[in-house]
Order: structure tokens, then C-alpha cells, then sequence
């Protein structure tokens, strides 16, 4: 595999403030790598970086076998978080505009069907929906055909509808040769388009890998969750098995399928009444809990005045 993406030790602080904090990683051609983390972690300064909108104080980025602000515009398709093109342009003159600046453009037709906005085309943007307008910058980002895309939140503010189709072009875009490097909240959206997943924290690269990979390592056991109708602390003593207490849920860890039978006809024996049994393997989302849960709420963000808007 060939790397098209790779970052050393990059460090980046605005006054006081560690935005990254010698982060490294690389990216291989075709691979779709997804960035995770809690607002203010530091992801949209590490595409900034990555991209070259951002010069890092320490470490090295090169993009295509070069600095990535010497890497052919060309081959690089960047949707950032915040993209406002003019209000009173329509979707079609927001692509067409883009395509433009580019010597073996895409039809302008082919890529507003691709990105699912060919009956909005003639609309004003500032008069489309929200996923609407969204739907649009994706177009303008895929018109050169990038051989390199980075996507910032690239499914805010779209219907789930809408999701499933931009989900399926990406795929197709990744299977064709297309490195893709995402931002996200979105776990689902991170487990199914990801080869990789990188999570961000205060700056740090806490944890890279597949997403069955990093489920399996710190996403948790099955567990059983038990809504008791009752006292939660005696259908906790009807199991005979280390449980905890989460309100008036019993949740057990490390429960097999085939052991559920069992659990019930112990509560049926003990006369425990419950409303539910919501049995869970663990996912992506366990495992950001596991490592970010605790920073939800951001201890810090990055100065306004340094960087034109806020990184989540």
C-alpha cells in the first residue's frame, strides 16, 4: 500500500492553549480513516493541518509525497465544517462554479445526482434546507474527482435518508482508489465507512484502529440490561452473578446469548417482575465512552481569535 497521508509528532498551541499535542499517524491509498472525539479535542486543527491551512509549531505533514501545501489542488477535494457560498447562487451554479477552476471538471449534472441534490438544483442556496445546502458542498468538493478527500461533519444536518445515500457514494468513492479522511460524531457513520478509526482527546491520539479492533479492546463485555419493576437489588441477588446498579436497571456484564433463558427463570423463581431484557453487544459508541467520556464537556476550546471558527 502506498501512503498518501502522514503526520509526525505535529504540536500546535494557540497562547496557552494545546490544541495538538504530538500527534502522528498515516494514511494509505483507498483507505477511508475516521476522526473521532469530543468538541474542542482538536480535530478540525489537525485537518487545518493536515490540509496546510494550518501550519503546525512542531512535527511534520506530508500529503501526496509532499508538503501539503505544495501537494497538486488539484488531486484534493476539502469540505470543511463551516462552507457559506453566495445565498443567491443556485446548488447547480454552487458546482458549476467549482468546476470551473479545474481544467478536466465532471459534468456538473453527474455529480448533483451523485450527491442526491438534482431537484434542488435550480434553487437558491440560501433558500435549500440545511441538508439540502450541505448536499450541495459535498458536490462542489467531488467536481475535480480528488484522488484525496477530507471531509469535516460531512452528514450535518442531513436526513437519515439522505445519510445512507452520501454513505454509499463515499463507499463507492474509497472502493475506486479514493483516500477519504473524516470527521465525525457519528458513530455508526464511523463503523460502517471507516477502515480505521483514530479517537482525539484533549488533543492526544488516544487510540487508533479497525473498529472491530478497538471494540474488542476497550469496548467492554455483552451485557444484559434488566428494567425491574420493583426492587432493582433483589433481582440483582436472583442472579447469583456480579452485576450493577444503574437506577432501576440491574445490568449484567459478559452475558451470552445462550445464557438469557437462565436469567429469566431465575427472576421467575425469586418473583422478580421486570418490564424488559435489552440484551447489547458492545459498539463504537462503548468504546468512546470508555475513552472520552468523561472530556463531553470540553475543558477547553481553542481561542476564536486565532482560528476563524470554533473546532468541534
Amino acid at each position: 500500500m502506498t501512503t498518501v497521508l502522514a503526520a509526525d509528532g505535529v504540536r500546535k498551541t494557540y497562547g496557552g492553549t494545546t490544541a495538538l499535542d504530538g500527534v502522528s499517524l498515516s494514511v494509505e491509498a483507498g483507505e477511508v480513516f475516521a476522526l473521532i472525539g469530543p468538541n474542542g479535542a482538536g480535530k478540525t486543527t489537525l485537518v487545518r493541518s493536515l490540509t496546510g491551512t494550518v501550519e503546525p509549531d512542531e512535527g511534520t505533514v506530508e500529503l501526496l509525497g509532499t508538503g501539503p501545501r505544495d501537494a497538486a489542488e488539484s488531486r484534493l477535494g476539502v469540505l470543511p465544517q463551516s462552507f457559506s457560498p453566495p445565498g443567491r447562487l443556485t446548488a447547480r451554479e454552487v458546482v458549476a462554479y467549482y468546476a470551473g477552476l479545474y481544467d478536466d471538471a465532471r459534468d456538473v449534472d453527474d455529480v448533483l445526482a451523485e450527491v442526491g441534490i438534482t431537484d434542488a438544483a435550480d434553487t437558491w442556496y440560501e433558500n435549500c434546507s440545511g441538508g439540502q445546502q450541505r448536499r450541495a458542498c459535498l458536490g462542489a468538493t467531488l467536481v475535480n474527482d480528488p484522488d484525496v478527500l477530507f471531509l469535516d461533519e460531512p452528514t450535518t444536518g442531513i436526513d437519515p435518508a439522505g445519510r445512507r445515500t452520501l454513505w454509499e457514494r463515499i463507499e463507492e468513492l474509497a472502493a475506486g482508489g479514493t483516500t477519504v479522511f473524516l470527521t465525525t460524531h457519528d458513530m455508526v457513520e464511523a463503523e460502517r465507512l471507516a477502515d480505521r478509526v483514530g479517537l482525539l482527546a484533549d488533543g492526544d491520539l488516544v487510540a487508533v484502529g479497525s473498529p472491530g479492533e478497538l471494540v474488542r479492546e476497550h469496548g467492554g463485555d455483552r451485557r444484559l440490561t434488566i428494567t425491574v419493576d420493583g426492587s432493582p437489588t433483589a433481582a440483582a441477588d436472583a442472579l447469583g452473578r456480579e452485576t450493577r446498579l444503574d437506577g432501576d436497571h440491574v445490568v449484567a456484564e459478559g452475558v451470552e446469548p445462550g445464557e438469557i433463558g437462565g436469567i429469566v427463570d431465575a427472576l421467575d423463581r425469586a418473583s422478580v417482575d421486570y418490564t424488559e431484557l435489552a440484551w447489547a453487544e458492545p459498539s463504537l459508541e462503548d468504546v468512546y465512552l470508555a475513552l472520552a467520556g468523561e472530556r463531553f464537556e470540553p475543558r477547553r476550546r481553542e481561542p476564536v481569535a486565532s482560528e476563524p471558527t470554533t473546532d468541534d
